[in-house]
């Protein structure tokens, strides 16, 4: 896979995935493309006999993918590559009808640390998942997207905020919800719409009634190259969709050795969940893989985790916000990311071998340490490394406007990382002597 095709099949990922749900049903579908087969957590499991391939699936958001080589993986470990499918965003309220000078509404939660002002003025959609009872009265769950823009949320006018430009702030309860259209019923139900909109998009559903709903609203706006060379990748979710498809195409290339990859749900709101990297799903599954705690602590000694999520590039606005050092540049390669107090995995050793796989592939790269006087943020990777005592390193994209409605990536970065990782996942020794 070149360049060019790389990344526009990357653009058709992000378009296809406005949710966690949809993201983990797009890879799913791409890996049963590849030959591989779904396991039930609940169902007995076949005794591994190499090669194999298959892939697990909690909550519908996130997923374990596992490419099963010629060599036993308690002597050879496994190749790991880490990422998460949630993004910032709002999620509609359980009882969201608002009306209010005419308008319908919707109340909308705050999840994650999300850069809020980017949401104004944005064409927006509906998408996620839809818990509904059906004629024959059983309770079932089915994904639902509106794909076009049904919603906006309209900034107050200038004329009306002289202090805008500088003193204007986001109350995330009054201000944010969005208008989806006019009416002076003030009996409007939500579920109700939600209801006939399921039903014209899946009539063979039969369904009755809305039990429940997890949905977030996204910008309509299509991913796309921009800049005057399409120098850029502009589009929602790049944190850290981007990883996803870059893990998985690393996955889908790989060889005869054992290579995982895991895409957690919720690590924007700390990973502890049942799909979250600090819940039990990665380590159940490699255990029940191995068969024995001895085997499984065997096989963790001999593996390595890359946990991918995006780094911040250094702003040519706000240079100031980053070390002197430490700041990463869009299409200069992907990112090594170190931090002292451990908000990061790497370390010199993982560091290291990172680096020699980058040279190995011939490309670049970075390394980023937060300012001395600033927060650091983290990541799945030392959740991960804590959870299986597996050597990890950190890594990842850098990007611009990370947790905006729109993010912005270098269009060479991802592929330059899929490169590494393609060499990351033939490596026969991940040991440091």
């Amino acid at each position: 896979m070149d360049l060019q095709h790389f990344n526009h099949d990357l653009l058709s990922f992000l378009q296809a995935s406005p949710t966690p749900f949809h993201a983990v049903e797009t890879m799913a579908k791409r890996l049963q493309a590849a030959g591989y087969s779904p396991l039930q957590e609940g169902e007995d499991w076949p005794e591994p006999q190499a090669p194999y391939k298959h892939y697990i699936i909690r909550n519908g958001s996130s997923i374990v993918a596992i490419n099963g080589g010629s060599q036993s993986p308690v002597s050879s470990g496994f190749r790991m590559v880490g990422a998460h499918t949630d993004s910032p965003c709002l999620k509609v309220k359980p009882q969201p009808e608002l009306n209010n000078q005419g308008y319908f509404q919707l109340g909308v939660e705050v999840y994650g640390g999300v850069l809020l002002n980017p949401w104004f003025d944005r064409d927006l959609s509906l998408a996620g998942r839809v818990t509904y009872q059906n004629k024959a009265g059983q309770v079932c769950s089915t994904l639902i997207n509106f794909e076009q823009a049904i919603a906006s949320i309209p900034s107050l006018a200038i004329h009306l905020d002289r202090e805008a430009n500088s003193k204007r702030a986001v109350n995330a309860q009054k201000d944010i919800p969005p208008i989806l259209m006019q009416t002076e019923d003030k009996s409007t139900d939500f579920r109700a719409l939600l209801l006939v909109q399921l039903k014209q998009q899946q009539p063979t559903l039969e369904a009755e009634k809305i039990l429940d709903y997890e949905l977030s609203f996204y910008d309509a706006q299509p991913p796309a190259l921009i800049g005057l060379n399409n120098d850029f990748i502009a589009s929602a979710r790049l944190d850290n969709l981007l990883s996803c498809y870059i893990g998985l195409q690393a996955l889908l290339t790989a060889g005869e050795q054992n290579c995982v990859l895991v895409c957690n749900d919720h690590e924007e709101v700390g990973s502890q969940s049942a799909a979250g990297a600090q819940g039990p799903m990665l380590k159940s599954v490699l255990r029940r893989l191995l068969g024995s705690e001895t085997d499984f602590v065997r096989a963790m000694d001999s593996s390595m985790m890359i946990s991918v999520d995006n780094a911040h590039g250094i702003h040519p606005n706000f240079a100031d916000k980053h070390d002197g050092n430490h700041g990463p540049l869009l299409n200069k390669g992907a990112v090594i990311k170190i931090n002292a107090n451990q908000r990061y995995a790497s370390n010199s050793e993982t560091s290291s071998l990172f680096r020699r796989w980058c040279e190995q592939a011939g490309q670049p790269v970075q390394a980023f340490v937060v300012r001395t006087d600033m927060g650091c943020g983290s990541t799945i990777g030392p959740i991960t490394a804590g959870e299986l005592g597996v050597k990890t390193v950190d890594i990842g994209v850098p990007t611009f406007a990370m947790h905006s409605i729109r993010e912005l990536a270098g269009s060479q970065d991802a592929y330059s990382l899929f490169r590494v990782l393609e060499v990351f996942n033939q490596a026969g020794d991940v040991a440091v002597n």
